[in-house]
């Protein structure tokens, strides 16, 4: 098989059709079309479904694209260790957290990581849907969990609390509530999503309703936790944050602290064959610092 009609044949299968694929490579649409069609034709199988809202994978084809994706997974790699030297840290890393974590409390830190080591490049992949590092989708994650695949390396970061908060505009209004019985003469914010980013995310209402024997339900809910911490800091109402997001929003005031809390605990994770990775080790202790540094302020 021709390495450029599987290379073009990886990218019509991820994106979906001949058009945005070819806007991808630099080629025309109708460039595309001919190689898809010569390799269909040298294998004797139909790689496509064709059909008038884009294109979908034969079986035939989904076998193959497994392949080229792990092909390009270790093409990747080994480019990544050809690059990097092992007494400097240099090349590229691919970083994934969530949505809170990454806006909120690394994004503003990244200038200095890149002062420290400007051999090294970043992308950060900012979303709450979890990537596969196995298939290389990112090179680590910073996650609110311990990883579920066995075949990841992890190391735990620290955990953060969640406080409670309201702005101070809500309570003069409203109140402040004292326990979780009280809440219920409140308005609370909560998230809501098919993909919390938190294990715990709505402890708060679901704690509060256990309480009172009653079913407690968000009065607002938001499918991003920076979004939450804003309504609760303009004055929407209540609602509980994890400290690396409460810290980026000085409007907000604890309440109830003496509330015992849930606490969420961050890893460091990559995939086994990243173990001797300089560029890797050195984000790892840079993270380490940075948590270090904020624990003693």
């Amino acid at each position: 098989m021709d390495w450029d009609k599987l290379r073009i044949f990886h990218a019509v299968a991820e994106a979906g059709s001949f058009t945005h694929a070819g806007e991808k490579l630099n080629l025309s649409q109708s460039a595309v079309s001919r190689q898809i069609s010569a390799l269909e034709e040298n294998l004797r199988v139909s790689l496509f479904h064709r059909h008038a809202r884009g294109l979908i994978l034969t079986e035939q084809g989904e076998t193959l694209n497994r392949t080229v994706r792990e092909m390009f997974s270790k093409l990747s790699l080994t480019q990544a260790f050809l690059s990097e030297s092992k007494s400097k840290a240099a090349g590229q890393i691919k970083i994934t957290t969530t949505t809170g974590f990454g806006l909120c409390w690394l994004t503003p830190r990244l200038h200095r990581f890149l002062e420290l080591h400007p051999d090294i490049e970043v992308t950060l992949l900012v979303e709450d849907d979890e990537l596969d590092l196995g298939m290389r989708e990112a090179d680590v994650a910073i996650r609110m969990h311990p990883p579920k695949q066995p075949d990841l390396i992890q190391r735990h970061l620290t955990n953060f609390p969640m406080p409670i908060y309201s702005s101070r505009a809500y309570l003069e209004e409203h109140g402040t509530p004292n326990d979780l019985a009280s809440l219920a003469r409140h308005q609370l914010i909560g998230f809501s999503g098919w993909h919390p980013p938190l294990p715990n995310v709505n402890w708060l209402v679901e704690l509060a309703s256990q309480t009172l024997h009653t079913t407690l339900r968000n009065r607002i809910e938001i499918n991003n936790l920076p979004a939450v911490a804003s309504a609760i800091a303009s004055g929407v109402g209540i609602g509980s944050l994890p400290l690396y997001i409460a810290n980026s929003y000085p409007n907000l005031v604890q309440i109830m602290k003496d509330q015992p809390l849930p606490i969420v605990e961050a890893y460091f994770v990559y995939p086994e064959e990243l173990r001797t990775s300089k560029r890797i080790s050195v984000f790892r202790d840079f993270l380490l610092a940075e948590i270090s540094n904020d624990q003693k302020t």
